[in-house]
């Protein structure tokens, strides 16, 4: 059995890159501290221990721009090599690389590795510089998608991401994306590492931001859905923080929390509007929010 995990204390960090260098650099000759590069502190590290306790895979992650991802230093213990390790710890590291708010992963594969990449959905780019001094590569890519989400009026979604991005530019840099869309519920999701505090945790005030758009998304849909359209603007809103978010921000609301008199939008007239949005740090409740919204009249309506 296998499991996947972040190295967090000296200990499993030291041994997180000793097994990096034994795999990647020592059989070329390299010595100990060369499988280190500038990108460490900004990124994401998983390792894969096997039923031994010893680590039998590893990878890293991190952003070269808020929309790629790049994936290094995948390695697997010679004895676990064609049993499925590799393919764990690229779904993992796609995984997290989708939680930052990466729209494509990248990668410098030795030729070698071609194959395995292919397998793994990636598609050859261009040339990438030689590793080690001589080994050949070629950048892949792989443009990530959640396949596991409903999303109902995808062009009404795109149009409600492609506002927010517009209209709201820190949206795009704190990595807020709609993750699922039901006509019922809405959910959004932030990257952590864009939001991240001196303590490790989610700032308040980017919280705070992610629940703010999330109601306001659903009642742009919900006005898509009714053939209407307007000015959506905050009028009050309270949160109430319970935990810290340290692992994944996802932000909901459901249909049953909205309060809104769409018929004094059909007539002309300010529709108020009140919601719910509850806060997640992946499946754990954290915080709740709740908001008065305007919607202003547009000449359409």
């Amino acid at each position: 059995m296998y499991t996947v995990t972040t190295p967090k204390t000296e200990k499993e960090l030291a041994a997180y890159y000793h097994f990096r260098w034994l795999c990647l650099r020592e059989p070329w000759g390299y010595p100990e501290g060369s499988e280190k590069d500038e990108y460490e502190s900004v990124s994401e590290h998983r390792i894969i221990i096997g039923s031994d306790n010893k680590i039998i895979g590893c990878g890293r992650v991190h952003l070269n721009t808020s929309e790629e991802a790049q994936i290094r230093h995948i390695a697997v213990d010679n004895t676990y090599r064609r049993k499925g390790v590799g393919k764990i710890i690229i779904d993992t590291l796609e995984d997290v690389a989708r939680e930052m708010g990466a729209e494509r992963a990248v990668s410098n594969a030795r030729e070698s590795s071609i194959p395995f990449f292919s397998a793994c959905g990636f598609m050859i780019q261009e040339d990438a510089p030689t590793e080690l001094g001589s080994l050949k590569r070629k950048m892949v890519v792989k443009y990530l998608a959640d396949n596991h989400v409903l999303i109902l009026h995808p062009k009404w979604c795109a149009e409600l991401q492609n506002t927010w991005h517009e209209r709201i530019p820190i949206s795009e840099h704190m990595g807020i994306l709609l993750h699922q869309y039901t006509e019922r519920t809405i959910e959004t999701r932030a990257s952590l590492n864009k939001n991240i505090n001196l303590h490790g945790t989610m700032f308040a005030g980017s919280i705070y931001s992610l629940a703010t758009l999330t109601g306001w998304g659903m009642l742009f849909l919900q006005m898509k859905q009714k053939g209407l359209s307007g000015e959506i603007v905050l009028g009050d809103a309270n949160i109430h923080y319970h935990k810290p978010v340290t692992m994944k921000p996802r932000a909901v609301c459901d249909i049953e929390s909205v309060d809104a008199k769409f018929d004094f939008l059909r007539n002309g007239k300010k529709c108020p509007a009140s919601l719910n949005v509850n806060i997640f740090d992946n499946e754990d409740a954290v915080a709740e929010f709740t908001a008065q919204y305007w919607i202003l009249p547009s000449k359409q309506n």
